[in-house]
């Protein structure tokens, strides 16, 4: 099981989420559980996360997971990105905004997304 890993990018800390890769759905609702369970411990409003989606098992029942698990890690989360949406992801990328409540950027690489999350820091808010 993949556990999140800090990325340090000037003052911030970001949580980076793997999910990259993940065929089987019993797969990823396991690694929800550990990412969201991670993200649960943390101080409220305090989270950065960058998200990989890149290449993983997409459906309608893992959609539902992850809205859910959105949802009950919001209270935590500071700022947001996410890298690897293609396909059946970014159709429903729209209403799963609306659905969350949450801003997540979609970026195209990693290294966008650090930056991203970086600026988002550096904005008062």
């Amino acid at each position: 099981m993949r556990q999140p890993q800090l990325i340090k990018s000037g003052h911030i800390d970001i949580v980076y989420l793997d999910f990259s890769e993940i065929k089987k759905k019993e797969d990823i609702l396991a690694q929800i559980e550990v990412f969201g369970h991670y993200i649960r411990k943390q101080p409220l409003h305090s989270v950065y996360t960058l998200t990989n989606l890149e290449n993983m098992y997409f459906n309608t029942e893992i959609y539902n997971h992850f809205t859910a698990y959105v949802k009950e890690n919001n209270p935590y989360i500071k700022g947001s990105a996410v890298i690897g949406l293609k396909g059946m992801m970014q159709i429903f990328y729209k209403s799963f905004i609306k659905l969350t409540g949450r801003n997540v950027k979609v970026c195209s690489s990693k290294e966008e997304a650090i930056a991203e999350l970086s600026n988002q820091m550096a904005v008062p808010v």
